[in-house]
């Protein structure tokens, strides 16, 4: 079995982040005091997706994060979306076993989700946590 990329490791690890939170509750602080706009390079590189499909999938216009690049920091709640989608991208990964496949998986339709894409729904708590419960019914052999 191979190593899971991190949720650091997502966002741009060490060069991105000043710290690397090794704890969920780690990862408040981290939060509360915004993160660097680099991870959004770091994710979209990730995804395979444009600034403009990362900005559409976090629930933020593009002209924010175009500004928020600029001043190279994200506030509270946008760091909280990129940190949300990360987990998302850990857990999916763990699921699958590889990050191609975890890849694929979200930006494909799915029919446990009413037939639309994981990455369309993870600008919301529902919409993320829904994603959520389906790697776990995944990860348990439970698909419908």
């Amino acid at each position: 079995m191979t190593e899971c990329i991190s949720i650091g490791q997502l966002l741009g690890g060490n060069e991105v982040l000043l710290v690397l939170p090794e704890s969920p509750l780690q990862w408040v602080d981290v939060i509360r005091h915004g993160i660097s706009s680099a991870s959004l390079v770091s994710l979209s590189s990730t995804l395979h997706i444009s600034q403009a499909e990362l900005a559409a999938v976090l629930g933020i216009s593009y002209r924010t994060l175009a500004r928020r690049k600029r001043e190279a920091m994200l506030n509270s709640e946008e760091s909280a979306k990129v940190i949300r989608l990360a987990r998302i991208i850990e857990r999916a990964e763990n699921v699958f076993d590889s990050l191609d496949k975890a890849i694929d998986w979200l930006k494909n339709r799915n029919a446990s989700l009413s037939g639309l894409t994981p990455l369309s729904l993870v600008d919301t708590d529902v919409g993320a946590e829904s994603v959520l419960d389906t790697l776990g019914r995944i990860e348990h052999g439970v698909f419908a």
